[in-house]
């Protein structure tokens, strides 16, 4: 990255996501006497398009690329080429032209089942593997070919399952939550002893700013960033429920071919819905079933021996499941997405209980200046008479 006395730019290509958005919140929010970011939309900025994206670059001169913009994991091939790989290489095309770093988030999803996986290993490129997978793994092996024919300066990075607040969609980690805590889900979805790697979304940024501050490091690297202790998912969600003091799912495990006998069911429901105009959509998750099932564990200690140094090494899913469940519960219930949830496990403010129970009561005592802030617009008025 250019050193310069004045203000770098950086472009952070899908910040309204999970893992762009916390790209955006930190560098506003920590760099920004320093850092300029841009998150431009599709609108604004077409990454599909080449074209597109060499004319907003040229007019912002960014000083690096940061991307984060993934295709919903069930789109259609189409989508998912033009977005995950056409899109993606677009941007390390334009990033080489420029002669900037280019960050890449990759995921685990290349990989193979198995445990302490390494950076050297991945998938064989097939057509067996989801598009999502494909897609991921294409990037990585075509931004390798560029560092080493054509100079580009980038950086890979592999996340496992990722766990954090302000994700505006309900995947993922949080669909497990939210499946817990709707009591939708009866029993438990996966085998004794199967564990995975988690990602703390907040820990991503301050790894991405030190690569970009120390280039010689880190150009042409692909690193796994995850915790350092795998999570038995069956104890999660134990710790989940218990957590939450809902009774379900019970201590009973699902056998993964009645599992998915039951999603061969629903998706004849489905089609059957539709012929009567109702358009049903199963949680696109489940085309990952079968990894509920299976051991998948990545090795970090290329992470651990690089200069960067975890600001938060004691943070795992465990010690932030509190403040995420708070977050996510409340934000549920406001936008009534969950039903039938124990009210008291968050005890409305007063003046919301009053919103609920007694309306006209609570009306009276903001018009009178008895609820604040209201009491101000009160002494107000009676300064102007």
């Amino acid at each position: 990255m250019k050193q310069q006395n004045k203000k770098i730019r950086g472009i952070i290509v899908g910040g309204s996501g999970l893992i762009g958005g916390a790209f955006v919140h930190y560098f506003n929010k920590c760099c920004s006497k320093d850092i300029e970011i841009l998150s431009p939309n599709s609108k604004k900025m077409n990454i599909a398009d080449k074209d597109d994206i060499e004319r907003y670059t040229n007019h912002w001169k960014p000083d690096f690329i940061i991307n984060a913009a993934i295709a919903a994991i069930d789109s259609d091939p189409q989508l998912t080429y033009s977005i995950n790989y056409i899109g993606s290489i677009n941007l390390a095309i334009i990033a080489a032209k420029l002669h900037i770093p280019y960050i890449f988030i990759s995921s685990a999803a290349v990989l193979p089942d198995g445990e302490e996986l390494l950076e050297d290993q991945e998938n064989s490129l097939a057509a067996s593997l989801s598009n999502y997978a494909k897609s991921k793994l294409m990037c990585e092996m075509t931004l390798k070919h560029m560092h080493e024919q054509q100079g580009l300066d980038f950086t890979a990075i592999r996340l496992a399952i990722v766990y954090g607040k302000h994700d505006h969609k309900t995947q993922g980690f949080h669909r497990l939550l939210h499946s817990i805590a709707e009591q939708a889900m009866p029993i438990i979805p996966t085998a004794k002893g199967v564990q995975h790697s988690y990602t703390n979304a907040k820990k991503i940024p301050y790894f991405i700013h030190h690569t970009l501050k120390n280039r010689s490091e880190f150009s042409g690297q692909l690193y796994n960033f995850v915790d350092p202790e795998p999570v038995e998912l069956a104890h999660l969600i134990k710790t989940i429920r218990n957590f939450l003091g809902v009774t379900k799912p019970r201590n009973i495990f699902l056998p993964l071919r009645i599992a998915n006998c039951g999603i061969y069911v629903l998706k004849i429901l489905q089609r059957q819905l539709l012929c009567i105009g109702i358009d049903v959509k199963l949680p696109a998750e489940l085309m990952f079933l079968d990894q509920f099932y299976k051991t998948q564990t990545l090795n970090s200690a290329k992470l651990k021996r690089s200069s960067f140094t975890d600001p938060w090494p004691e943070e795992t899913v465990y010690s932030e499941l509190p403040e995420m469940i708070e977050h996510y519960i409340s934000r549920w219930e406001q936008l009534n997405c969950i039903s039938g949830f124990n009210d008291d496990f968050f005890e409305p403010q007063k003046d919301v209980q009053q919103f609920i129970n007694e309306p006209q009561q609570l009306l009276e005592e903001i018009h009178g200046g008895d609820v604040t802030p209201f009491g101000e617009f009160s002494k107000f008025s009676q300064t102007k008479k």
